[in-house]
């Protein structure tokens, strides 16, 4: 059965290749356009990974992490935190919230595949 990842990200670009990237490698994906769409979608599913952005309207990528881990169901779902902040500062905050990594845009396909490998299989 194929795992289901979700991509939550402000940019519909971000999200289109994201998802180009992961649908060719077999993953099922679903979208939302920021945090809050993401938290509620994300109540009525499973989800194997949830990739988001940092930065975006409604609720942040760190502040999704933290609503998302306060869940049961997904207290325990890998999140992968996809931005442009590099800061350790940032990152320390992410790891805080529960984010399981840290990756930085602008990404490569391959490197993000890799990822989503290792964490999810």
């Amino acid at each position: 059965m194929s795992k289901t990842i979700m991509i939550v990200d402000d940019s519909v670009s971000i999200r289109q290749m994201v998802g180009h990237a992961l649908k060719g490698s077999g993953y099922e994906v679903v979208e939302a356009p920021d945090g809050q769409a993401a938290l509620d979608s994300a109540k009525t599913r499973a989800l194997d990974l949830v990739i988001t952005d940092q930065n975006m309207p409604r609720l942040d990528g760190i502040s999704l992490t933290k609503a998302l881990r306060a869940e049961a169901r997904h207290s325990r779902t890998p999140i992968l935190i996809l931005t442009t902040e590099a800061s350790e500062d940032m990152k320390s905050k992410g790891k805080a919230a529960g984010a399981t990594g840290w990756l930085v845009k602008p990404f490569e396909p391959n490197k993000l595949l890799e990822v989503v490998k290792k964490v999810i299989g």
